[in-house]
């Protein structure tokens, strides 16, 4: 097991069996994230996307209560309340996102418990949500008063279609997992004691395939998420090239004729 040095101790980040484990830490404040934990999150995807014994990252939370409840709104009189503070939270914020969102690996959100607001936002970059029977979820902006922009709202539209996402945001109410799973919000959902080995299961189920393969479907179906105009499909078909040409599936085809599992080394 290799375990990632960070600055906080919020965030915790290891790798284990080619899966990439990266865990919200303030289970006292239910993983509500803070300053410190949203800027540790660049680091940690840089460090997984660059390493060759990751083939697949998983997002946790601390404890039993929650996923991640949110931002650690307790800090913000300290972190968030100048002009320049909110130009610093905000850039914090929109690197850890994009970071998120830029990693060519599979992503894929264990929950339970609150997956609230700023930790839905969270679990929405993953491409793969399964929630234990304890899971809530919901984004309660309209009760607050926020305004939510575009690009947060078309993620979740984009996974549940527009009439959930507007009931979604019109309430902002709590949803249950198995109302989750009926949106199409999760994948499956769990038993709470089951949650952590259906989760490795499926980490590890991932890892073993050909990591050129999978990061060529990710790419593609990302694309098909966007505009017509904004798809990169020369991108795609050099992907694709690329799985051809490759010892992998060199590999692949071995395997098959040989009845054995293959060895896949993403090159």
């Amino acid at each position: 097991m290799r375990q990632l040095r960070l600055r906080t101790d919020r965030m915790l980040a290891h790798v284990e069996d080619g899966v990439g484990w990266i865990t919200f830490n303030q289970p006292d404040k239910r993983n509500a994230v803070s300053l410190a934990m949203w800027q540790a999150i660049p680091e940690i995807i840089e460090d997984f996307s660059l390493s060759d014994d990751v083939r697949v990252v998983v997002l946790r939370g601390a404890g039993d209560k929650a996923f991640v409840s949110g931002a650690d709104i307790s800090e913000f009189e300290s972190v968030r309340n100048t002009p320049e503070q909110i130009e610093r939270y905000e850039a914090a914020t929109g690197a850890a996102s994009a970071a998120l969102k830029s990693l060519e690996k599979p992503l894929i959100a264990m929950i339970r418990g609150f997956c609230i607001g700023g930790g839905m936002a969270i679990a929405l970059t993953a491409d793969l949500r399964i929630s234990a029977d304890d899971g809530q979820f919901g984004v309660p902006a309209a009760r607050l008063g926020l305004g939510y922009g575009y690009g947060g709202i078309k993620e979740l539209m984009n996974i549940v279609g527009p009439s959930f996402a507007k009931e979604i945001f019109f309430t902002g109410g709590r949803f249950s997992a198995s109302d989750a799973e009926t949106m199409g919000l999760v994948n499956r959902v769990v038993a709470v004691g089951e949650l952590e080995e259906a989760v490795t299961t499926l980490a590890r189920t991932i890892a073993d395939n050909a990591p050129m393969t999978v990061k060529a479907a990710k790419a593609a179906i990302n694309e098909g998420t966007k505009d017509p105009a904004d798809r990169n499909l020369g991108h795609i078909a050099a992907l694709v090239e690329a799985c051809f040409n490759s010892e992998d599936y060199k590999e692949g085809r071995r395997a098959f004729m040989e009845k054995r599992k293959p060895q896949f080394k993403g090159r």
